[in-house]
């Protein structure tokens, strides 16, 4: 699924969270505990990759020429240039000109090293962790970045930001600037390891800018098409509403020399066009009009790419593994709704989708089956419970389904021929024991006599393809289900509110689970609107596990944790399962070039790709020698 409206948060609150390894110079305590020492990087186990003088990530070209302008695509539309509150959709990129404390490693699990921050300092206890700050950064109207920012921007972002920021930092009891540039947070407990880091994903913004500086005062609550002033190594500096935004790359940029930025940001111009016709962006790309594109789609990718730019070698088709986990898509069932709060009910309906004829006739046989919540990672649960994970699980016998000890979970599976028979047979079996029986055409309630019928929401128009099978094979069961495809503010609106009975979704997971489980799957979050809780769970035993998963002291208990917490949600049958992939496919008209050696999570192509100068005169020649 490609990301629409808020799903740009996702990206800045980035999810590589980590429990912290504090290494940063001795000072002054005046929280009382103990601090670890070192200063440049937060890594949960032994030391980091890259020692306190490295000079740039393994993952980069240190010498990559900087220029060049590149055109990419986007679906939908957009209203706003704040990704950091709920309202309005947010623009693609929309997070690129902020900065934030520390920056992800791409090749390591569980390390963050410094940007905005100098050292970091975490308390022996975790009770605490202190940022100090560059003196040489500066947002791009010139002014310093403080530790007032600092501490404005989290005073902020919890009280009027996305609601996902007050789940992120609910066990911050406080901010506080402890220094000239030092800012300490302090914790409500050392029982979440990974606060630290998450603190240091902080994006900070400018106080003056919103509290007003002669200009008057600015609602940091608002949807806006102003651009926000930042710090990072973008600013935008073209905005046609709701059609595209162009980013220049900040040439002074105070960081642009840090060794966590040597090789990367390479581009100087980055526009994002926005359409609302999957296919004619596929047609836009093969027209040149587009440079780049990840392709999600199994069709176009074995069917599509048979033109002469691709036979003559001017676009380039590439298939890139990578080890990201790839979370779950499938569609969700909104147990809010009475149609589907009985768990034998949705169970039901995962034997109606066929995902072998799917797969065999619509995917050409690329995906894999999903299976976990956690997919491609060792996050994921197979098999039969570990005595670890049965440790865990033991005290909630008899208030999970009892599956969860005695089975490993599989998606209910067919042979391929689009004969689903058996399945039925199961299906209405469980469906008679939900209260549900077939009479004639129509699948009726026992006591009410109503026929269940529900809505597919949509905001991808070619998915409809895939979903149609799932429809027609829900009629042989006597279920009236409609399919509606809406427009991405409308679908993100409806999202927000819970207002659908059931919508194909992507939930991505880190590769360290933490704080966003309670946003996903907690009882407390599943009314709050723009929760990422869009099943509706309620269940105090996956409120347990999840606290489980964020309190894990080490590697090995937050991977028993996250097992055990991915079985009760299977076994819950909160979704029915589609597919996901192990390597990415790309295509791009042949003027890039990357990295031999590329990050292990996440793509970078707007981070460490670049335009490479003898590709991109070829090109263009050969473009002037096609011009009539």
């Amino acid at each position: 699924m490609r990301k629409t409206g808020k799903a740009i948060l996702a990206a800045v609150m980035c999810l590589y969270l980590a429990e912290p390894f504090a290494v940063a110079h001795a000072q002054s305590n005046p929280q009382g505990a103990a601090p670890k020492t070192g200063g440049h990087a937060v890594t949960a186990h032994g030391t980091p990759k890259y020692g306190p003088d490295f000079q740039h990530f393994d993952y980069v070209n240190p010498d990559a020429p900087k220029g060049g302008e590149i055109k990419l695509a986007t679906y939908g539309s957009f209203d706003s240039l704040n990704p950091f509150i709920l309202r309005g959709s947010t623009a693609a990129g929309a997070s690129l000109p902020f900065d934030t404390l520390t920056v992800e490693s791409g090749d390591e699990v569980l390390t963050r090293y410094g940007l905005l921050a100098e050292t970091i300092t975490v308390a022996e206890d975790r009770s605490w962790v202190r940022f100090t700050l560059r003196p040489q950064a500066r947002f791009h109207d010139g002014a310093p970045v403080t530790a007032d920012d600092v501490v404005w921007s989290f005073e902020t972002l919890r009280d009027k930001g996305h609601p996902l920021y007050r789940t992120y930092y609910a066990d911050v009891v406080k901010a506080e600037k402890t220094g000239e540039r030092a800012i300490t947070f302090t914790f409500r407990d050392g029982g979440n390891p990974e606060l630290p880091v998450i603190m240091g994903q902080l994006p900070v913004l400018p106080k003056h800018v919103f509290e007003g500086n002669g200009s008057g005062v600015r609602d940091f609550a608002s949807t806006t098409l102003d651009p926000i002033v930042g710090s990072g190594p973008y600013r935008i500096v073209e905005v046609q509403p709701g059609r595209s935004l162009v980013f220049e790359r900040v040439q002074d940029w105070w960081a642009k020399d840090l060794p966590v930025n040597r090789g990367r940001y390479n581009f100087d111009r980055i526009r994002f066009d926005y359409y609302r016709d999957l296919d004619v962006v596929f047609e836009a790309f093969k027209a040149g009009a587009i440079d780049f594109r990840v392709e999600h789609s199994s069709k176009n990718w074995v069917t599509g790419y048979d033109v002469p730019a691709v036979r003559d070698g001017h676009i380039v088709r590439e298939e890139i593994k990578h080890q990201d986990p790839q979370g779950m898509q499938a569609f969700v069932f909104n147990s809010r709704r009475p149609v589907f709060a009985d768990r034998k009910v949705r169970e039901a309906l995962n034997y109606l989708f066929d995902y072998e004829w799917t797969r065999a006739n619509l995917s050409y046989g690329l995906f894999q089956r999903t299976k976990s919540f956690f997919s491609n990672s060792e996050l994921a649960s197979t098999g039969l419970p570990s005595p670890e994970e049965l440790t865990l699980l033991e005290p909630f016998r008899g208030k999970v389904p009892e599956e969860v000890f005695t089975k490993p979970f599989e998606p209910p599976q067919t042979d391929g021929s689009g004969n689903i028979r058996p399945n039925l047979r199961t299906a209405l079996s469980l469906l008679k024991e939900a209260g549900w029986e077939l009479k004639g055409n129509k699948l009726l309630n026992t006591k009410t006599g109503e026929p269940m019928r529900f809505e597919i929401l949509l905001v991808q128009p070619d998915m409809d393809r895939i979903v149609q099978p799932f429809v027609r094979n829900l009629e042989r069961a006597g279920i009236e289900a409609a399919i509606r495809v809406v427009d991405t503010a409308q679908y993100q609106n409806r999202i927000d509110r819970y207002d659908f009975d059931m919508v194909i979704q992507r939930i991505l997971q880190s590769t360290s689970p933490g704080n966003e489980q309670r946003d996903y799957w907690q009882a407390a979050r599943a009314d709050q609107p723009g929760s990422r809780n869009l099943a509706g769970i309620k269940d105090p035993v996956v409120d347990a596990l999840i606290d489980k998963v964020i309190q894990a002291p080490d590697r090995e208990s937050l991977v028993t944790a996250t097992r055990a917490l991915d079985r009760v949600l299977l076994w819950g049958w909160y979704v029915i399962p589609q597919w996901h992939d192990d390597v990415r496919r790309v295509a791009y008209w042949n003027r890039f070039s990357h990295p031999a050696v590329a990050p292990k999570y996440g793509l970078a192509f707007t981070d460490t790709w670049w335009v490479d100068p003898e590709k991109n005169a070829k090109l263009a020649n050969t473009a002037r020698r096609a011009a009539p």
